[in-house]
């Protein structure tokens, strides 16, 4: 650089002014800190310097790039600048379009027009690229009409940069319409148009546009197809992807390792994992990045234990293949395994993102684990993670579905921001406790507040009626969801009216719901009328109710068991026999009642007449000695929850082994009188549970806390929060 070219002349006044602008300039690379920046700022204004151009924007540049740059700063100096050259302008256009905050660029121009700033061609490529990034599609409709007044609009660069903005505007037919407008396209602006309709999901237009690229000889090179067959990975479109990839083997592409990743990656993130898994093993090297779809393709085939095969395989795993195994636990059914995994995880040095941790945390709220729960929650706040709202939000839920009701108001009341799932979430936590109430209540706050309720808050509204036997208050939520709040109620909402209604034996009502809905009914909505003709002994409509899911869902096991009941109760055991037989036929098989307790931070389980723990013989011990007891408290085996046809001794058995009681006589063993049992079943308590674990509360002084498939039980001095009302 020619020092006596970029320096105003009066500046130059010896040696020493040459040298101290060279310093600057060094001193100006090298800062790391803004207010390192402010300090030579104050020397330029000192010196004079300031009405250098080259030096300012050197100052303006350093600020863009610093570790934390500072945009506002930078552009506060670019406004003092004394009208810059349009070469000079478009460093720090260019510099704030590739940024963490595009949008920069764009105030950055709106400022420049004011100041009747200079602009030529290559100030438009940056902005074209902002806008893109930010979808900001008025601003690129003006910078296309001011390219247009100021004859920029035939630059090759522009009309890319056009091409990209409408097509990430949506505006994919105005994209279409520039580009068919260019009078030579390179390689970049056809993939920018694929690319485009890709990412509008007109897969449809992508074939025909590459055979015009072949029929006007130009070669497409791997970037495309890798970012064609990428598009399908994540659209989930298997259909196109297979569509195109035999258009590759077709057009003898020559297909490189990169595109061979992308056809891995498509094929698994589609589901399509034979072919994935084929493809994989002749894949060489596996990089992370395929391998992690991999391990994300089968978690969500259900194959967990492929995707924990293809994770121990890897050389080197990154915080992303951590989190995709850790969240296909999590979202797999195995929590327990998510938990452990992300101990390892935490142990091999690698720290957890938000992603990670929301993961962890969903593990934990399935487990129900109180002592996870509670540990989850230190590694939260000693990570800085207990600002995050999606994160507080997900410690509601945990906690909530934990039993620990007063732990999630705790989160909610300290949370200095909340949004409408923070809202839903705390309503929903009261809902499943069965605390209508102060659901109601919150939701009257979540309005004085003016956060507007969306459907889920609804769906968690109703909910907590439907449980509590508020019909009236029910019916007032859900003509206000329509009326004040313009929601319009979708299958959940209907559900949860049936539910309503069918919990407080309005059957008719019920029914007329189902008769009125603007959509079919699903399988939910007529098992919860099924439900609900059980428990109110409704044969005639609880048999076409069952008939009804049936006919939607052939394999629904509750709803063969239903008919099985129902022949069961009228001793019609000819009928019974004919429910079991098919069944057994279709490979229907009944649910297997499973509870679960934590005790000493280890979790247990249990299955109905377990023999599997390794203290088995102590807790049927233990069952014994509690049934002795009870029974001198009033308790009596409620023999009309055994529908099979046993003798008395057999039936007894069978009620007296349900996997909750097995649950709570080993928490017996191990907890002392006044402290807190918690217990996690995959069904619904049945009656003759309900009322063994309320008279063991009070007989043996404990706390017993049971979350069973809707909701929870506080079971305390023979008392149950659910007022036997569930």
């Amino acid at each position: 650089m020619n020092l006596m070219t970029t320096i105003p002349q009066p500046i130059i006044s010896s040696t020493l002014s040459i040298n101290h602008y060279s310093h600057l300039l060094t001193t100006l690379s090298t800062s790391s800190s803004l207010s390192h920046l402010k300090q030579i700022h104050a020397q330029i204004l000192r010196t004079g310097l300031d009405r250098s151009n080259s030096v300012l924007v050197k100052l303006i540049l350093s600020a863009c790039t610093l570790s934390s740059p500072s945009f506002d700063y930078a552009l506060l100096v670019f406004y003092q600048m004394h009208n810059p050259e349009p070469h000079l302008s478009n460093k720090l256009l260019r510099e704030l379009s590739r940024s963490g905050k595009p949008e920069k660029a764009l105030l950055a121009y709106a400022k420049m027009r004011e100041h009747g700033f200079g602009i030529d061609s290559f100030s438009l490529p940056p902005l074209l690229k902002a806008s893109t990034r930010v979808s900001a599609l008025s601003e690129g409709m003006e910078l296309h009409g001011f390219a247009t007044k100021m004859d920029f609009v035939s630059d090759p660069f522009v009309q890319t940069g056009l091409v990209a903005m409408y097509s990430a505007c949506g505006h994919v037919e105005d994209a279409r319409l520039v580009f068919d407008k260019m009078p030579e396209r390179d390689i970049v602006a056809w993939n920018v148009m694929i690319d485009g309709y890709c990412g509008n999901g007109q897969y449809n237009n992508v074939l025909p546009l590459i055979e015009e690229m072949k029929r006007l000889n130009i070669k497409p090179d791997e970037k495309i197809f890798s970012t064609v067959v990428s598009a399908c990975a994540r659209a989930g479109n298997l259909e196109f992807g297979k569509t195109f990839h035999e258009f590759i083997t077709e057009s003898r592409v020559m297909v490189d390792y990169n595109l061979q990743c992308a056809l891995v990656i498509m094929y698994a993130s589609c589901g399509s994992m034979d072919i994935a898994t084929n493809m994989f093993k002749n894949l060489s090297p596996k990089n992370v990045v395929v391998s992690t779809a991999m391990i994300t393709g089968y978690s969500k085939a259900g194959q967990i234990a492929s995707a924990r095969l293809i994770f121990d395989q890897m050389a080197e795993k990154d915080l992303i293949c951590w989190s995709a195994m850790i969240s296909g636990y999590a979202e797999g059914g195995q929590p327990q395994n998510a938990l452990q995994l992300f101990d390892k995880m935490l142990t091999s040095g690698v720290k957890p993102d938000q992603v990670t941790m929301l993961s962890v945390i969903s593990a934990c709220a399935t487990l129900g684990a109180v002592d996870n729960a509670m540990k989850i929650e230190s590694y939260v706040n000693e990570n800085r993670y207990s600002g995050v709202l999606p994160v507080n939000n997900a410690l509601i839920d945990m906690y909530a579905k934990c039993g620990e009701l007063d732990r999630a108001k705790q989160v909610f009341d300290r949370m200095h921001k909340r949004n409408v799932i923070t809202w839903s979430s705390m309503i929903r936590a009261y809902a499943v406790h069965g605390d209508a109430i102060n659901a109601l209540d919150l939701f009257y706050k979540m309005k004085i507040n003016r956060t507007k309720p969306n459907e889920v808050t609804f769906i968690g509204l109703l909910y907590a009626c439907s449980h509590a036997g508020l019909v009236e208050q029910g019916r007032e939520i859900f003509e206000s969801m329509v009326n004040d709040y313009n929601v319009t109620p979708k299958c959940e909402h209907y559900g949860c009216m049936v539910d309503l209604y069918g919990r407080a034996n309005l059957l008719k009502e019920a029914l007329e719901v189902i008769e009125q809905m603007p959509m079919a009914p699903n399988v939910v909505i007529w098992g919860s009328l099924m439900a609900a003709c059980r428990i109110y002994n409704e044969v005639e409509l609880g048999e076409f109710a069952a008939k009804r899911v049936l006919k939607l869902d052939p394999f629904h096991d509750g709803a063969h068991i239903f008919l099985s009941n129902i022949y069961a109760k009228e001793k019609k055991w000819e009928n019974v026999g004919e429910i079991r037989k098919v069944m057994q036929n279709k490979g229907v098989v009944k649910q297997r009642g499973c509870s679960r307790i934590e005790v000493d931070g280890e979790i247990h389980e249990f299955l109905t007449a377990d023999k599997t723990h390794e203290r088995v013989d102590e807790i049927y011990e233990k069952l014994d000695a509690v049934v002795s007891e009870l029974e001198v408290a009033g308790y009596s085996p409620n023999m009309s929850c055994v529908l099979v046809d046993l003798d008395e001794d057999e039936k007894t058995k069978a009620l007296l082994w349900h996997s909750e009681k097995l649950a709570l006589c080993f928490g017996l063993l191990k907890q002392n009188r006044g402290s807190c049992i918690r217990i996690i079943k995959n069904l619904r308590v049945c009656e003759d549970c309900h009322n063994f674990l309320k008279l063991a509360s009070k007989v043996y002084g404990v706390r017993i806390v049971v979350r069973d498939r809707t909701r929870f039980h506080r079971y305390e001095d023979g008392v149950c929060s659910c007022k036997d009302y569930w």
